[in-house]
């Protein structure tokens, strides 16, 4: 695995983390002002999870599997 490919998915498995903690508390009884911020923040990191794995696919295209 290049170690492009590897950061990549290091970096997503990290932002996996991140999303996860941000679900516990909109899992949590309801606080609005927490739960907004949660939200908000749940959203960014699925976004940016997407956009690591749309990365992630372009890498395996052009590196060879090992």
């Amino acid at each position: 695995m290049s170690e492009r490919l590897e950061t990549l998915k290091k970096a997503r498995e990290r932002m996996i983390e991140d999303r996860d903690a941000h679900a516990k508390v909109l899992a949590a009884p309801f606080d609005r002002d927490k739960a907004e911020r949660a939200r908000n923040k749940f959203v960014e990191i699925q976004m940016l999870v997407d956009a690591l794995d749309r990365a992630i696919s372009g890498e395996e295209v052009i590196s060879p599997k090992d």
